[in-house]
């Protein structure tokens, strides 16, 4: 398995402008890229190779002026670049046939510098290193200090460097786990848990522990109104637009990052304490669609749920997603009985068949994990047969890439 481990960089102004003009490249040479694939698609002829395209946009582009440039930066970041561009066609082709699942995936476009975020990419063929002194040398650019907030646990196979809309800098390296080391890590336990999200609670288990949501933008949102008020003042073109660009960009940076580390720190704890994880098929995208959208984007469930299964494929822990469809607000956890539809005000029942007082969230969570296979009912007599937990080479993978990548800024640690 996969990972990417982050961590923030400090270039000095030269190193920053070297990153600058690294990126530019890339995006050149992927921009002339989109191009001609798109020329050969609208005059009839097949798409160029990787191999003609690197003759053409990368080799031969260096010996003519307008393109000389190009040979400022390293050529491994140019061919990075060029298969971004291939894997973005093949992505979009097998989304287009319908091979690929989820959201269907956009012809790549063209990039433009005033992205959000901007990266190149660089591979053991670079020659980049980590020196004796803990800076991180990469080619025609320079030792650039990093903040290590942990030792890779392997040698990286490739490192990105991402600048963000705040103008921040990171690393982010790739790394091969260890099955064993993971497996010695994280030792297996008896636990299992059942979840049930919310926006009141951003969780509620099943042994009806309830954890508080956070809701980090909305604590923010006076800050960043300001902010905004603040960028929508200045003239447009202007340094001072410039400025207050970031600013906001800052402001938002801050709470999408405290969100992340909320996430990791609440899926880490479940991840250690249970051995097997029952969460419901939440419809995510509808539901940021209604009335509640903003609340929903708060909770970053999505992200939470993602978290959760990568975890789970590493450390060997069993991840169940019951059906959306299931009626866990409705069914008496206790003896089964179906009271019906409720609505959102109702947060405490009394089943009428045995008289159980229940909490909405907590019997919620308690039929999650009933659904799953899992659970207890809440006088300890079984529901069904407790299953027998998947090995590791059972378990379900991460879901998105098929060779079991998760692209988190962090792992466990």
């Amino acid at each position: 398995m996969q990972l990417r481990y982050a961590f923030r960089l400090y270039p000095e102004p030269g190193q920053a402008r070297a990153l600058a003009r690294a990126f530019g490249c890339a995006r050149v040479v992927y921009n002339d890229a989109v191009r001609a694939r798109r020329d050969a698609h609208a005059e009839h002829r097949p798409y160029p190779s990787l191999g003609l395209l690197s003759r053409a946009l990368i080799t031969g582009a260096k010996k003519r002026p307008e393109r000389a440039w190009l040979a400022e930066v390293s050529a491994v970041v140019l061919q990075q670049s060029l298969r971004d561009v291939e894997a973005a066609y093949r992505n979009f082709f097998a989304s287009l046939q319908g091979e690929r699942k989820g959201v269907r995936v956009a012809e790549p476009r063209m990039k433009s510098r005033k992205d959000s975020r901007q990266s190149i990419r660089f591979t053991v063929n670079a020659r980049w290193s980590i020196t004796p002194g803990g800076r991180l040398s990469l080619p025609k650019i320079g030792a650039v200090k990093v903040a290590w907030s942990r030792a890779l646990p392997t040698v990286p196979s490739s490192v990105t460097v991402i600048q963000d809309s705040a103008g921040r800098f990171f690393a982010s390296f790739v790394i091969d786990t260890d099955p064993a080391a993971d497996t010695a890590r994280m030792p297996a336990t008896g636990q299992t848990v059942g979840i049930d999200l919310g926006l009141t609670h951003f969780a509620v288990l099943s042994d009806g522990t309830k954890i508080d949501s956070p809701r980090f933008l909305r604590r923010a949102e006076k800050k960043l109104k300001k902010a905004q008020q603040d960028l929508s003042r200045k003239q447009k073109g202007s340094k001072n637009r410039a400025k207050a660009r970031v600013k906001v960009a800052r402001a938002h940076a801050q709470v999408a990052d405290a969100r992340r580390e909320f996430h990791h720190q609440l899926s880490t704890r479940l991840i250690v304490e249970n051995q097997a994880i029952a969460v419901e098929d939440l419809a995510v995208s509808g539901l940021a669609r209604t009335k509640l959208a903003k609340s929903v984007h708060d909770a970053g469930w999505g992200s939470f749920l993602a978290m959760l299964d990568y975890k789970a494929h590493r450390y060997g822990r069993t991840l169940t997603t019951i059906g959306r469809f299931e009626p866990t607000s409705q069914v008496c956890s206790a003896c089964g009985h179906r009271d019906g539809s409720k609505p959102l005000d109702v947060r405490e029942w009394t089943c009428p068949a045995c008289g159980t007082v229940h909490d909405r969230d907590v019997n919620a969570a308690r039929n999650v994990k009933s659904a799953a296979g899992l659970a207890v009912s809440a006088c300890g007599a079984p529901v069904r047969p407790e299953p027998v937990l998947a090995q590791r080479e059972e378990a379900g993978s991460h879901g998105i890439p098929t060779a079991g990548r998760a692209t988190q800024r962090h792992g466990i640690g």
